[in-house]
């Protein structure tokens, strides 16, 4: 079957009737290709474009709110299985505004060939009559609507929970679709978000909270996570003052969350080894010494820095200093386990922390670091730079109960190390 191309209908009369004489935009489309096939006048006018601008191109560069091939698919396989699909969105005109749309696109046959039919209304003139015609309530409940992402308003008696346009529309869906039940927003929040947010919900009914709110990841139609901010508040009570209603406003907080957790990365790294940092040390350090506790399972910290690597940056400068430390750092993370964290402690000082691990397989795995890094050589310029480190190795509970008590405990260790020649691993003498 050949595909289909936008030269197979421009010379259709009735089809040039219907583009000078039809006020809403039509296009027909090919399923497969989401290809606009034909566009009468309206349609490609409203879009401040020409005719053969429109053509054989895909409506996902018209249509705003359906956002790649995915979630293409997935409204037309809606499509097919219900004959007719109404969506409500933005088209983006050529100078880059938006024209709110109604959209009904229905689907037929022709010579063995599916097509797409899908007429595109204006409803800026409606919108705005509806504010006109609204009251003051009602006009702030439209303002609201407009401006956040979506609202939803939960009739808890009978489980009813509507669901507005804008709502959907974020999640990818049109009008008509998400059945207006709990469950359709309870299975929508990620598994591992459902026990925080419903003890939010229920806490805020009971009385306990002066309101809803939660920050969880849903899903959206293609199946992909998406941040959003859920706030809300019992609207309406019954005569006894139980909760009757509750309705809420959801914001799709996504492009924030996501700088938020490079800021986060940012905060938790050292920039040159992009190994954690020393906060990032204390905080793993504590977490982990609780569950050695819980789990009456050993620990061991071991402290290590480079021997005489002053004097590698007075001979070869600061920027092979830091080359050193970056090519070292890389080196021997790749040596460690699953449950060891290496950490950048400060300047040329490193921390290792082993989880489930005594002091006798923690000295073994700080010698296989210690023999790495004395065989390696780093070539820079012209020279061949080797270095080699000093180590020194506590472990809980033999040698201390808390962080401070470990730290000290291995400093001391590594004193060892240093005062009997460097390039050796000790183990601290500490009780």
């Amino acid at each position: 079957m050949s595909q289909p191309n936008a030269s197979q209908f421009n010379q259709l009369p009735l089809l040039d009737i219907l583009s000078q004489n039809l006020t809403d935009a039509v296009y027909l489309i090919d399923p497969l290709s989401s290809n606009i096939l034909w566009v009468n006048k309206a349609g490609y006018e409203s879009l401040q474009m020409r005719e053969e601008e429109v053509l054989n191109h895909s409506v996902l560069s018209l249509q705003k709110d359906v956002v790649g091939p995915l979630q293409w698919q997935s409204i037309a396989n809606v499509i097919r299985e219900n004959k007719k699909f109404t969506f409500n969105g933005r088209h983006l005109r050529k100078d880059g505004t938006e024209l709110p749309v109604e959209v009904n696109t229905s689907t037929f046959t022709h010579d063995d060939q599916e097509y797409f039919l899908s007429i595109a209304r204006d409803i800026s003139s409606r919108r705005a009559l509806e504010a006109e015609t609204q009251g003051r309530e009602e006009q702030i409940w439209l303002a609201i609507n407009a401006c956040t992402d979506g609202l939803w308003d939960w009739e808890i008696s009978s489980g009813v929970v509507y669901f507005s346009p804008q709502l959907k529309r974020m999640l990818g869906y049109g009008p008509e679709e998400m059945p207006p039940i709990v469950d359709t927003w309870k299975n929508n929040v990620h598994p591992d978000d459902v026990p925080m947010v419903l003890q939010s919900l229920e806490e805020h009914i009971e009385g306990k909270r002066e309101r809803y709110e939660a920050v969880y990841r849903m899903r959206n139609r293609n199946g992909h996570f998406i941040w959003v901010h859920d706030l809300g508040c019992v609207s309406l009570r019954g005569p006894e003052g139980e909760a009757a209603r509750v309705t809420g406003m959801v914001k799709d907080i996504t492009d924030y969350k996501q700088q938020e957790f490079k800021l986060l990365e940012l905060a938790a790294y050292d920039e040159l080894t992009k190994l954690r940092n020393r906060r990032e040390c204390t905080r793993i350090f504590d977490q982990q010494l609780e569950i050695a506790h819980e789990q009456q399972q050993p620990l061991s910290l071991c402290l290590f820095d480079f021997d005489l690597f002053k004097t590698i940056n007075d001979r070869f400068g600061h920027l092979a200093g830091d080359l050193v430390l970056k090519e070292t750092a890389a080196l021997l993370s790749k040596e460690l386990d699953a449950g060891d964290y290496l950490f950048r402690w400060g300047g040329e000082e490193f921390a290792l922390i082993c989880t489930n691990t005594a002091q006798d397989e923690a000295f073994k795995i700080a010698e296989a670091l210690r023999v790495k890094l004395n065989n390696f050589v780093l070539k820079h310029k012209d020279h061949s730079i080797t270095i080699t480190g000093s180590f020194g190795i506590s472990s809980y509970p033999k040698h201390g109960l808390t962080q401070s008590a470990l730290f000290l405990a291995a400093d001391s260790a590594l004193y060892q190390a240093k005062s009997a020649g460097r390039n050796c691993v000790k183990i601290t003498t500490k009780r």
